[in-house]
């Protein structure tokens, strides 16, 4: 699974405290220096030779001066000036998954035709789902041609790129950064067009603020306070069928094409009536505080068997499935825009399953007044991977009473005319979201919080385990009762934290820690995805005590899937291979040369270490359940059947991910696994019993291959298969025997009762001869 990195910035303290507690851990192993993070602005002359002029317009040759805030720079075909190009991200906001920047540059004309697209730079982490690069980009190139002019004056609506499933939030994200920065350029008259005439406004029309009422859900909904958009599944199955997609018709969401689809309302509560009816009177006082001026917010509610929120708000901070439109421009809302509500209100609301804030942006030029639309995108999968979409508006327009209309006076319309037609600046996303991020809530917190089940339930199994290590003498002695318990962990470490909870680490978040290390760390990278972050402080800690052990055995997925598959494999006879102990001790090097060979890649290329070390199954057989193209599955699929002859095959021989952990295992400062003088000269017992053959024939445990399954320990105190032990309990035997009172003929003998629970009974007189 990959780390997202957040816009937001930990305060001092926090970030001190984190800093002090990952080295205590042992998981920093270097200094991490804080470089400043540069501006998306001025970033064109950086990226700009990464293209020829001819990839943006047809036979183009060359480039002009970079000129300009934000830059731009003229395209030339030999002396005619043929457009621009820009930077998407000197713009507007394009931050994707991966919490950084997509960086595109963009061909335009000064009539606002888009001429090409290049994506020049970006850090998502797609190829880390099996998804081409140049999948994504042919659904951006759907752009190339449109008219951003058009939709800059408000006479059509944005375009949409095509969506790419698994990658929607990246496609998203890159589609809106093209149009939204290309518009705001428009709009402000940097591409030299003869701008639209602009007909000065006759009248003035502002939300009337002294009318502030409460009003019952049934008043709202009729005077179109609120607005609904109303569909059952069967009528979206049937918008499929005549898009030309009956394989998403016949996949609906229930079986009754009756059932309710969604019942999405939507309503402006920056209004006073609609907010305080909506909200209350408390929860609209803070939303009034936390508005700027001018600033709106509208109320998104949704019921039936399709979510308006999607997921993508969780992993990435976008909601993918809807948008907000007025005048040719849209824009989606990212979680800080975001407040989660439990009810509404107003008196006969009814009880819907979702309820949303949503603050509009300072940045997205939005009046209320005047007509607006939210967009629902609808998507149904009709593949493994593959999905189809279509899109419903639900259109709303703030009745009239709440509206004050001023008349204009003709010169004022003269002198707003004259304003309308000089250039705006473009203001930059990013100043934007630094100013929200500071006054609100950091994502990563919120994220937290939206994650508190699976947060407490990790961190009570990793308690439990604690707990097993450090009672392990206790538990080994009774080992039915320890075989039942280390099941059922591997059973919870794949079923819960694997396939549920797609908590398995990777090489990759190694790469990406060193990588963030030496160029440009933030904690927000690593403390939005709460369950990983968890497991790596929880990793860091077993280092000191016990080496890589508790991940590999214990915490581990694709381990747990390892060991249960073999353990069936064992248990239908299926025969097990041995591989010489020769044999075995050089082929451990290897995952060794594949993790240091990713760790030098990644400071070529973090995106090109990411793609080699799909050598890890753990995406295919665990992140994605084996849904991915067939050369990924049958790799893992290999490697499961490899295991069931040599169990965990993989973890011995070519897991990058524990060659990693196994070098600063190495600095465990306790020894918890127990010898005896006799271990390996002359016993052997342990080093062939053990599932991995981490025991050297000479008796010691190599720790760095050890996966702390305890196999040796049970067998460490038990008397009937350790030597050593059926040796001291032979010496016992025969001291309680001799000092028994029937030894000294002094009646029967009594049962005795060994450590294990075995009755043991000695002659009786009747047998013993007389003296």
């Amino acid at each position: 699974m990959h780390w997202i990195q957040l816009g937001a910035r930990y305060s001092n303290p926090s970030r001190v405290l984190l800093l002090a507690l990952l080295k205590v851990m042992g998981l920093l192993l270097l200094v991490a220096c804080l470089p400043f993070e540069a501006g998306a602005a001025g970033r064109l002359e950086q990226f700009l030779p990464k293209v020829q002029p001819g990839e943006l317009f047809a036979g183009a040759d060359r480039f002009g001066k970079i000129e300009g805030d934000p830059p731009m720079a003229s395209v030339f075909r030999g002396q005619d000036l043929v457009g621009h190009v820009y930077l998407n991200s000197d713009v507007t906001s394009a931050i994707g998954y991966s919490g950084k920047p997509i960086h595109i540059l963009v061909g335009i004309d000064e009539a606002g035709v888009i001429h090409g697209l290049k994506m020049v730079d970006h850090q998502e982490p797609i190829v880390l789902i099996g998804i081409p690069e140049e999948k994504v980009v042919a659904s951006l190139n759907t752009l190339i041609g449109q008219d951003l002019g058009r939709v800059s004056a408000g006479a059509v609506r944005p375009p949409q790129v095509d969506i790419v499933s698994g990658a929607t939030v990246t496609v998203l994200v890159m589609g809106d950064s093209v149009v939204r920065s290309a518009v705001r350029l428009i709009r402000g008259n940097r591409l030299g067009a003869a701008q639209a005439q602009v007909t000065a406004p006759t009248e003035t029309r502002a939300v009337d603020l002294t009318r502030s009422e409460l009003r019952d859900w049934h008043t709202l909904v009729g005077d179109g306070s609120v607005r609904v958009l109303r569909l059952s599944v069967g009528e979206v199955s049937e918008a499929f069928r005549e898009i030309g997609r009956p394989e998403a018709a016949e996949r609906p969401e229930t079986r009754d094409p009756r059932d309710q689809f969604i019942e999405l309302y939507i309503a402006p509560v920056s209004v006073p009536t609609i907010g305080r009816s909506l909200l209350g009177d408390v929860q609209y006082e803070r939303l009034v505080q936390r508005l700027k001026p001018g600033q709106q917010a509208i109320v998104v509610a949704g019921d039936g068997a399709y979510s308006f929120k999607g997921s993508g708000y969780v992993r990435g901070g976008i909601f993918d499935r809807i948008e907000l439109l007025q005048s040719g421009q849209g824009i989606r809302f990212r979680d800080r825009n975001h407040t989660r509500l439990g009810d509404l209100a107003a008196e006969g609301a009814p009880r819907l399953r979702e309820i949303a804030l949503f603050v509009v942006p300072e940045d997205f030029d939005f009046d209320v007044t005047e007509p607006w639309e939210l967009q629902l995108l609808v998507q149904r999968s009709i593949g493994a991977r593959d999905k189809a979409t279509l899109s419903y508006e639900l259109g709303y327009t703030l009745p009239d009473p709440y509206v004050t209309v001023t008349k204009v006076p003709a010169m004022s319309r003269a002198a707003a005319s004259e304003q309308v037609a000089k250039p705006v600046p473009a203001v930059l996303d990013t100043a934007t979201d630094a100013l929200l991020a500071s006054d609100e809530e950091p994502l990563w917190q919120r994220i937290w919080k939206m994650n508190t089940i699976s947060i407490a339930i990790t961190v009570v199994a990793l308690l439990i385990l604690t707990a097993i290590f450090f009672f392990q003498d206790w538990l080994v002695r009774r080992p039915v009762l320890f075989g039942w318990i280390r099941r059922g962990y591997l059973v919870f470490t794949l079923f819960w934290l694997g396939w549920y909870a797609n908590a398995q680490l990777s090489v990759v978040n190694v790469l990406t820690f060193t990588n963030a290390l030496v160029s440009d760390f933030s904690w927000e990278f690593f403390l939005s995805a709460p369950l990983i972050f968890i497991l790596w402080a929880a990793v860091a800690a077993g280092l000191l005590f016990w080496g890589r052990g508790p991940f590999c055995g214990w915490l581990c997925p694709f381990g747990a899937l390892q060991e249960l598959t073999n353990n069936i494999a064992q248990w239908l006879k299926v025969p097990q291979i041995k591989v010489p102990f020769g044999l075995h001790e050089r082929l451990w090097p290897i995952k060794y040369v594949i993790f240091l060979g990713l760790f030098g890649l990644s400071f070529y290329s973090v995106a090109m270490a990411e793609m080699v070390a799909e050598v890890e199954p753990f995406k295919t057989a665990i992140i994605l359940k084996f849904v991915r193209d067939w050369p990924f599955v049958v790799f893992a699929v290999a490697l499961l059947v490899a295991g069931l002859f040599i169990e965990r095959f993989y973890c011995r021989y070519l897991c990058p991910l524990g060659a990693a952990l196994a070098i600063p295992g190495r600095i465990r400062m306790f020894e918890w696994l127990k010898r005896w003088p006799e271990c390996g000269s002359p016993c052997q017992r342990c080093a062939k019993e053990c599932p991995v053959q981490s025991i050297h024939p000479e008796g010691q445990i190599n720790v760095n291959e050890c996966i702390y399954c305890m196999n040796c320990q049970e067998l460490y105190h038990d008397d009937h298969r350790c030597p050593h032990m059926i040796q001291v309990r032979l010496k016992r035997e025969k001291f309680m025997a001799l000092s028994s009172p029937a030894s000294r003929g002094e009646g029967p003998a009594k049962t005795v009762i060994s450590h294990k629970g075995n009755r043991i009974a000695k002659p009786d007189t009747a047998t013993r001869p007389t003296t």
